[in-house]
């Protein structure tokens, strides 16, 4: 019999409001059969919501909830009005209880951050919780991380973003020693700040112990896909990402428009309409929405604020994946395949802990 995915939703979250959530829900549901929900919100709107999905309702629960965190609230202040209350909290919580299996939503980045780290806690041995991000190239889909969660980042996180990236690369991809590079500004060793040359060192020294490092990699590698897994600190990496969905978004119009500027045009147009049809779902941002918040005790996906059902539905996807593959316990099978000899003399699991 085949394991029922329980996905907990922040129906509230995001820019569009709750029908997104649920309609995504829906066009999930009919790819993987196997999966049930729980929608967290007011339950005055998302009952006659739920009424128009029929195929989603019998497979869905409604935890009512009437608080919403804004998307332009402050991570402390929503922590002072949500913490326990609201449709972001809850989500969490019934992963923290067991009742669902992984959490997804669209809401405020930095307040469910927030309220992951403290609902969930940082997994034993992790200093910080890093965002990763599905990353499309010309090899393969790669992971990359972090794309947001923390601004800045010494050698110790990049090495513990190092041992979730592989962790999450074993669990998408089934690659056993997944390839690692750290972002720099160039290939060579003495290029970078002193935080990447030094959790370079690290990675070196641990290299074939569940994975491989390749060493530093440059930003062209990330369309390259030069490794299956890129780190970076997360305002390096949220810049990485939010330039690669607008060129995309760029070249697309680009199209469009060359493919439209006269009847020669639209007439080879038409005749290359299947390979066209191709290239832009690859283009399409939609197509790999879902940050994975790694580094917690529970599996958290959060799915672009602004995007429609068919962004959503990829965000679930995601997080059935995660729930599916146990992404909690490949990176505990992971921290232990890590055991780094630091230039300090430690493992990375045996250093001072940083500030959550």
């Amino acid at each position: 019999m085949i394991e029922t995915i329980r996905i907990s939703v922040d129906a509230m979250g995001g820019d569009n409001g709750p029908r997104v959530a649920l309609h995504g829900a829906l066009l999930a549901l009919k790819d993987r059969k196997n999966t049930s929900f729980v929608f967290h919100g007011p339950s005055a709107t998302l009952t006659p919501l739920l009424d128009e999905f029929p195929e989603l309702k019998p497979v869905s629960t409604i935890r009512d909830c009437d608080v919403v965190i804004a998307m332009d609230e402050k991570p402390s202040q929503a922590l002072r009005k949500g913490r326990g209350t609201s449709s972001m909290w809850n989500a969490l919580q019934s992963v923290k209880d067991g009742e669902a299996d992984v959490a997804v939503s669209g809401g405020n980045t930095g307040a469910l951050m927030a309220m992951a780290t403290i609902c969930l806690r940082p997994i034993e041995g992790i200093s910080r919780p890093a965002i990763a991000a599905i990353w499309p190239t010309l090899r393969s889909n790669i992971v990359v991380l972090d794309v947001g969660a923390t601004i800045g980042g010494d050698a110790q996180q990049l090495v513990d973003f190092s041992i979730l990236g592989t962790a999450l690369a074993r669990a998408l991809f089934a690659r056993e020693k997944p390839t690692v590079g750290l972002l720099n500004i160039g290939t060579e060793e003495v290029k970078g700040l002193d935080s990447i040359k030094e959790a370079g060192k690290i990675l070196a020294a641990a290299s074939g112990a569940g994975f491989t490092y390749h060493g530093f990699v440059e930003g062209d590698d990330l369309g390259k896909g030069t490794v299956d897994v890129i780190v970076t600190e997360g305002f390096a990496g949220n810049i990485a990402l939010k330039t690669a969905e607008g060129t995309a978004r760029q070249v697309g119009s680009y199209l469009r428009t060359a493919l439209t500027a006269n009847l020669m045009s639209k007439i080879g147009a038409l005749f290359a309409s299947s390979a066209l049809a191709s290239l832009r779902q690859r283009m399409d941002p939609r197509t790999v929405n879902g940050g994975v918040f790694l580094g917690l005790n529970g599996i958290v996906i959060k799915s672009h604020g602004g995007t429609d059902e068919i962004g959503y539905k990829s965000a679930v996807d995601v997080a059935y994946e995660m729930a599916r593959s146990k992404l909690i316990d490949k990176i505990g099978e992971g921290m232990r395949q890590f055991p780094i000899s630091a230039v300090t003399g430690t493992t990375s699991h045996q250093t001072e802990d940083k500030p959550a």
